[in-house]
């Protein structure tokens, strides 16, 4: 099964994605200053320092969630616990960025976000069933050899 090279591209897209972020905000907060641009009376460096900021601990996320996928693939494991749950919240929060895309940016951006969220998704079912050998089992392969369960009716 190719669930490496998949979990290495998403990372991969991801330290991409992560870069554009920042760059995309570090943009912004030059140009929020530049104009002198305030909301709701909001002071136009304090909109700087938050667009920097946001930009900052979203790319930081991005970062977080390529590290988990690497890490996945090179111990050709599953991610459990919180590393699961950072995988998963990626994926919800590119899924909504990608239902607002639509409006805001246009289909090509759209499209970008739904190869992301595929590639997060793949990874995810892809190591999300058990392994012979690694003590899991699934339906089809318990664990240590044991033969399935009879189903039972009501």
């Amino acid at each position: 099964m190719a669930r490496r090279p998949v979990a290495l591209v998403a990372a991969a897209v991801l330290v991409l994605e992560a870069c554009g972020i920042v760059l995309l905000n570090w943009i912004l907060s030059i140009v929020v200053d530049r104009q002198q641009m305030s909301l709701a009376g909001l002071q136009p460096r304090a909109m700087s320092a938050g667009s920097w900021i946001g930009g900052g601990v979203f790319g930081l996320y991005l970062l977080l969630c390529a590290a988990v996928l690497v890490r996945g693939a090179l111990r050709d494991r599953a991610p459990a616990g919180f590393a699961r749950i950072c995988l998963i919240s990626c994926a919800v929060v590119h899924g909504v960025l990608g239902a607002l895309a639509v409006g805001l940016a246009g289909w090509v951006a759209f499209l970008a976000l739904m190869v992301v969220l595929g590639l997060l998704v793949l990874t995810l079912v892809a190591y999300g069933e058990g392994r012979p050998g690694d003590g899991r089992g699934n339906a089809e392969n318990p664990p240590n050899g044991v033969p399935p369960a009879a189903p039972t009716s009501a």
